[in-house]
């Protein structure tokens, strides 16, 4: 589940982060085996936090860290933050939930079915 208790923060953090290796246009350069190969450092920043997610702030984020993900097996689920906040207002539709896990797919889906 997500909250304040299952943060998991990458070392190094903040500004000493690792780039995902998608911006700038790379995501789109049509090179996604260099692509891979500049991302590799963090796939393997977010696989040694063993969180279940990784949410990701942008768009490019998201396509590279969810492509990194399955390339190198990395086995999370990558998540837009806007995910998150809609899921918590409860305002995700149905159609929104696709890299959710089984954990959270169906949050809050149910609640508002058994109230209308």
């Amino acid at each position: 589940m997500v909250g304040e208790e299952n943060f998991v923060d990458m070392t190094p953090n903040r500004s000493n982060n690792y780039c995902c290796g998608g911006g700038g246009g790379f995501l789109q350069s049509g090179l996604p085996d260099a692509r891979r190969q500049y991302g590799k450092c963090k796939a393997d920043q977010i696989k040694a936090t063993g969180a279940q997610y990784a949410i990701t702030p942008c768009h490019n984020c998201h396509a590279q860290i969810h492509d990194l993900s399955e390339f190198y097996e990395g086995g999370w689920h990558t998540v837009h933050l806007w995910t998150l906040i809609c899921l918590s207002m409860g305002v995700l539709g149905e159609n929104e939930r696709e890299y959710l896990g089984p954990d959270l797919a169906d949050y809050m889906v149910l609640h508002s079915k058994e109230e209308a």
